[in-house]
């Protein structure tokens, strides 16, 4: 997708050298390429026909041309004129415009070139970041179908950066090239051209839509297993005073020096030769082309850091947008996820709100999915052994961090109560929204909505217990029992917590009055509890949220600092072979260990029924 043919570009230098050339395209339709750099006078691709410019924020429009060549745009009724520099980049800035639903155009002029693009509005440009869950399309998802044939908003745009891995920093993205790159195009939202977009773009996009009649332009920047170091500048992660983030660089730095091109382009065609041959047994042609550069070199995988960050965010980097919603977790589900998650995510935000050039960005992290056998008071302890849960309390971590430091612009959704049982889930719709109410109430001013998950202000020690106080009423979904709440002593060993209300006293007819904003946590093998944890498990219990609201969980979370390799000792009664780290086999002698926890706390349970059944 880098290489351009001379034909090709002489081709598209004819059409953009033709008087008042128009750049449009219609919906669904494939147009010819344009590459990431055209010659002459020629634009960032993000400014298109059809497009979303963000409102009530100065509008940046930048291009390149020939050194020294003059070059004037005209939009929105104004005039800015410039030239380009030796590097053959220019840049205009006009004033900022309020939203408008009226088409408007724009008109860019060069010496011997005109450009226009037509059909532009102004409102708000959501980016929508993460890896696959975020980058999973409509079309896949539950309910997907009815969303994809009431998708008739020609007030929302989508575009989909196109996913161009490697470590080179790129200024623009190629556009839409016909059985090649499907995408870089931005496209009227309609039933055809929403089932391959972004899940839970379109549906936060409509959702917002549908509240504010402010036109909406979603860019999509997500890519399929990928990790947060790798949307982080690699200049920041490499900055960071972090052990384990140096360890994770020095790693890589291995893999890059062990690299060989000649022996990984050897192996490409020697598998080359074996595919064919099969396919020659199997009566099957093939015109696959034999391998003549070697690919998989390790700098340019995605999960390089810095990688995903350099080649989709950095394209569009400059662009005046409203801010973004994050959804992401599964690759960093791994040993170091106790740590790595929390140091490097709030770096990740910051450098995203300088990239866009505002450091109050709106930025909405929707936790990590669910993913493996559901929780259960059979498995319970068990279940707690996943590294993914860390990754999902730093999400919430980094929230609350924010959230505290006075951030007024900083959201949160948990999606753990969702309860599929694989790392795709394709129950995403209630999560987009969830994420969206958070939009709605604090960036379009629809006060009657909330969004705030419940938080625990308060902890203490009482009579075996542990009492959490609340900053607003909670209860149960469907008033059952309040389940996902473990406690444990000083010996570090959890036992999942009965929760009651705490009572406070007795009305006029002698009944207990209970406190909606405080919980009383129990168990009778915990006699003298000091922590706590919240639907701790990759797929766990947990049904506590906003009173009257099921929309609206708890957050995972907890109160002690346990590690893995301390929860390790806790339970086998060793060591861990290096300190404060668990390795595989320690991993799975861990999880048997809180297997047969489970299994003695059962037994104990079911010989207390016996002995109160006797009586």
């Amino acid at each position: 997708m880098k290489n351009y043919t001379i034909s090709l570009i002489a081709l598209l230098s004819a059409v953009l050298t033709l008087s008042s050339a128009t750049a449009q395209q219609e919906p669904g339709k494939d147009i010819t390429a344009v590459p990431a750099i055209a010659e002459g006078l020629s634009l960032h691709n993000l400014f298109q026909s059809n497009m979303v410019l963000q409102r009530e924020k100065p509008i940046t429009i930048w291009g390149w041309a020939e050194p020294g060549e003059e070059v004037s745009v005209s939009f929105g009724g104004q005039t800015q004129t410039t030239k380009a520099g030796a590097d053959r980049s220019w840049k205009v800035i006009f004033p900022a415009m309020p939203a408008t639903a009226e088409p408007l155009q724009m008109t860019i002029k060069g010496k011997n070139a005109t450009i226009t693009f037509d059909n532009i509005l102004m409102g708000d440009v959501w980016v929508m970041g993460g890896q696959s869950n975020m980058q999973e399309p409509l079309m896949n998802l539950e309910g997907g179908d009815v969303e994809i044939a009431s998708a008739n908003f020609p007030k929302i745009r989508l575009l989909t950066v196109p996913s161009i891995i490697d470590n080179k920093e790129k200024k623009n993205f190629p556009r839409r090239q016909k059985d090649k790159q499907p995408d870089g195009d931005w496209d009227i939202c309609s039933p055809q051209t929403v089932p391959e977009f972004s899940g839970i773009g379109y549906i936060f996009a409509r959702r917002i839509h549908m509240a504010s009649q402010i036109p909406i332009g979603v860019i999509d920047a997500s890519y399929w297993g990928t990790p947060v170091e790798s949307w982080t500048p690699l200049s920041v992660v490499k900055s960071m005073d972090s052990d384990v983030v140096r360890a994770l660089i020095s790693d890589w730095d291995k893999q890059v020096a062990a690299w060989d091109p000649k022996k990984e382009l050897e192996n490409q065609i020697k598998q080359h030769a074996q595919r064919m041959e099969e396919l020659k047994k199997q009566g099957k042609p093939s015109n696959e082309p034999r391998p003549s550069k070697p690919g998989g070199a390790p700098i340019d995988n995605q999960n390089y850091p810095g990688n995903c960050y350099a080649s989709m965010i950095s394209p569009i980097a400059g662009l005046a947008v409203k801010g973004a919603v994050w959804h992401q977790g599964y690759n960093n589900a791994r040993p170091d996820a106790e740590t790595f998650y929390y140091q490097v995510f709030p770096k990740m935000i910051a450098s995203w709100r300088a990239a866009f050039n505002d450091a109050n960005m709106p930025f909405g992290i929707i936790s990590l999915c669910t993913d493996t056998t559901p929780q259960t008071l059979d498995n319970y302890l068990e279940c707690m052994m996943d590294f993914g849960i860390y990754v999902r309390e730093a999400h919430y971590k980094t929230f609350l961090d924010f959230y505290k430091a006075g951030d007024k612009n900083i959201g949160y959704a948990s999606s753990y109560d969702h309860r599929r049982a694989w790392w795709h889930p394709e129950l995403k719709i209630p999560a987009a929204e969830r994420i969206a109410r958070w939009a709605m109430a604090t960036q379009y001013g629809v006060n009657s909505v909330n969004w705030k998950p419940p938080m625990i202000t308060k902890m203490e020690t009482k009579d075996n217990t542990l009492i959490l106080n609340f900053d607003s009423d909670v209860s149960s979904v469907d008033s059952q029992a309040i389940a996902g709440f473990s406690i444990a002593g000083k010996d570090g060993k959890f036992q999942p917590a009965k929760a009651e209300y705490l009572v406070t006293g007795k009305d006029n007819n002698g009944q207990p009055q209970q406190n909606w904003k405080a919980l009383v946590l129990s168990h009778p093998l915990v006699p003298n509890p000091i922590h706590y944890r919240f639907a701790w498990g990759r797929n766990p219990m947990g049904n506590l949220r906003m009173v009257y609201i099921k929309d609206i969980p708890l957050g995972t979370q907890r109160s002690d600092n346990w590690t893995v390799a301390d929860m390790y000792e806790n339970y086998t009664g060793k060591k861990s072979a290096v300190p404060g780290l668990v390795n595989g086999g320690e991993v799975e002698e861990l999880r048997k260990a809180l297997k047969a926890a489970d299994l003695e706390r059962r037994i104990f349970e079911a010989r207390a029924l016996l002995e109160a059944q006797k009586k």
